[in-house]
Formats: C-alpha cells, structure tokens, sequence
C-alpha cells in the first residue's frame, strides 16, 4: 500500500505535518514505515514500506519509542529509497 504522490523513481513527497511512525526490529534488517498524512487526523496510513529509515534532515521532531521512533515533520519533505528498503527524509 503506497498512495504517496511519486516525484521520480525512489522518491515519494510527504506533507508537511505528516508522521513516519518506524517499527524497528532487532533480529532483522527491515522494518516498517507507516505513513500518515498528519497525526490529528483520524485516517489509515497513506503508506507502509519495509525497510529501515536512514536519516532525517528536515525540519522534524523525532521522539524515541519502545519500538522505534515517529518523526512528526514541520515542513514539506521528500521520502527518498537510498539503497533498497533503506530510506531517507530530506527537504523538498
């Protein structure tokens, strides 16, 4: 499921309150990113993607949780696939 709107090739643009809720897992390489438009909303993700979130250089709010951490981003950013299911956010 991936209903993100699709700038090129590895790269999706995100809105600029939405939350990348990442589920770590210690005895794999992949994850998960669940993506929403905004964390007020009362809506299902946008997207879901496996792999591992890299980085993060935008302006965004990480917050550490028992099971990975949610980046709240402040501005419109890109989701860019660096390396297969390896992920980075960056400005737009």
């Amino acid at each position: 499921m991936n209903h993100l709107f699709q700038t090129d090739d590895a790269s999706w643009r995100l809105p600029n309150h939405a939350h990348v809720v990442v589920y770590e897992r210690e005895d794999s390489d992949r994850g998960l990113l669940t993506i929403y438009d905004c964390g007020a909303a009362q809506k299902p993700p946008k997207a879901q993607l496996l792999g591992t979130l890299e980085s993060v250089d935008a302006p965004a709010k990480v917050e550490s949780q028992p099971t990975g951490k949610i980046v709240k981003l402040r501005a419109d950013a890109t989701l860019e696939e660096a390396a297969p299911d390896q992920f980075r956010i960056v400005r737009s």
